[in-house]
């Protein structure tokens, strides 16, 4: 199985996002968090959109990024045109496989075999590859995605991409499609492109890549229209530690890029959000700490360092075990005589209850202080 080749759409499917709109300046950053990654490809726009568009794609060209850049156009002539203003390395064209999108866009299969070898001949002077998309291909009838696919292989496509547009597929049905084309079309790249609808889109992504699409098209943080595409750093972590899959990816990046990101546009992530939440490290079971201080790896899967995060120090209240709380005042230098650890344990839940949430290391010296300012013969200072 080939190694996981990553496309990375934020730029393009990420600021589609409903109100998300990049500044030039954020664009650049995010280019420059990409590259920095390993991120081998990214899909930087859609030229169609007019001068501002094609002005920023040609401004985060022109900086020597190490990492292809590709246009995103409908399938007319028109886009294409505007793409080579843009000068990005490659082009993607996209087509309507479904009957239902067909109809919308009033298409028909005639249309689309005969506009798909009239563009890729046209585009193919133009670039330096030219990729194709099946739109809405989870709702194509299969015979039919699979004839489309391998008409876009015979007249010369370097890739094909399968996209679940309105992310209906699971992870069985992924794999089903997957291999159904892999069946018929065994050298072409194939590439899967999963929105996450039902909250699939990083499992539909994997068990693609698991059938032999092994180039992965993702976003930061999941962004994109609706609830989203797969997010990069979900699938990239997920195939390294449920996989045993490496990729090119530096995931020491993951904190630093998907932070910033989150910060403009104006889309915080969420305290359990996988990989790069504020809380997914963070623990306060006291059966999980008393493990987890003597090996981290006991109840966490992911290690801090490997997606540029520190360990988290341990959190206080009502599940807190004592352990965490002796932890705590030994680091503070505060002796606790045996038989009051209970007691102490007891008015940290009671206080956590209270507040309705955890408490600070400060709210526990302040109880621990309380407990003894009655008897100062109790309060002992290592």
């Amino acid at each position: 199985m080939n190694l996981p080749y990553f496309i990375d759409t934020t730029l393009r499917d990420g600021e589609q996002s409903p109100g998300v709109v990049f500044s030039l300046q954020e664009k650049i950053r995010i280019a420059a968090l990409l590259s920095g990654a390993g991120v081998p490809e990214i899909e930087i726009g859609t030229p169609a959109m007019g001068d501002t568009e094609i002005n920023d794609i040609r401004a985060i060209r022109d900086m020597g990024f190490n990492f292809k850049t590709l246009s995103w156009c409908r399938a007319n002539v028109n886009d294409i045109r505007s793409a080579k203003l843009a000068g990005t390395d490659g082009v993607h064209i996209s087509f309507p496989v479904s009957v239902l999108l067909m109809n919308a866009m009033g298409k028909n299969p005639a249309w689309v075999f005969e506009q798909l070898k009239q563009l890729i001949d046209f585009a193919s002077p133009l670039f330096g590859y030219v990729t194709i998309g099946a739109q809405d291909a989870s709702r194509a009838e299969s015979s039919f995605l699979k004839e489309f696919v391998c008409a876009a292989s015979d007249f010369g496509a370097s890739r094909v991409r399968l996209a679940d547009t309105v992310g209906l597929l699971n992870p069985v049905s992924t794999f089903e499609m997957v291999s159904s084309i892999r069946s018929v079309e065994k050298e072409l790249p194939l590439e899967i492109h999963a929105h996450n609808d039902l909250g699939m889109a990083t499992a539909n992504t994997l068990a693609a890549y698991m059938a032999g699409a092994n180039c992965l098209s993702t976003t930061i943080n999941g962004m994109g229209e609706r609830a989203g595409n797969a997010a990069m750093e979900e699938v990239a972590m997920a195939l390294e530690l449920s996989m045993g899959t490496s990729s090119t990816l530096r995931t020491e990046s993951f904190s630093e890029i998907c932070d910033y990101v989150a910060r403009v546009s104006g889309r915080p992530l969420s305290d359990n959000k996988p990989i790069t939440g504020k809380l997914v490290l963070s623990h306060e079971s006291g059966i999980h700490t008393s493990c987890l201080l003597k090996d981290r790896k006991t109840y966490q899967l992911i290690s801090a360092v490997s997606v540029g995060r520190e360990e988290q120090e341990f959190m206080i209240g009502k599940h807190s075990g004592k352990s965490t709380i002796l932890g705590y005042l030994n680091e503070a230098h505060l002796s606790l005589a045996d038989n009051d650890c209970g007691l102490l344990l007891d008015k940290v839940k009671q206080r956590a209850d209270a507040l309705k949430r955890s408490i600070t290391k400060e709210e526990l010296f302040d109880i621990y202080f309380e407990l003894y300012s009655s008897d100062k013969s109790k309060l002992l200072i290592a």
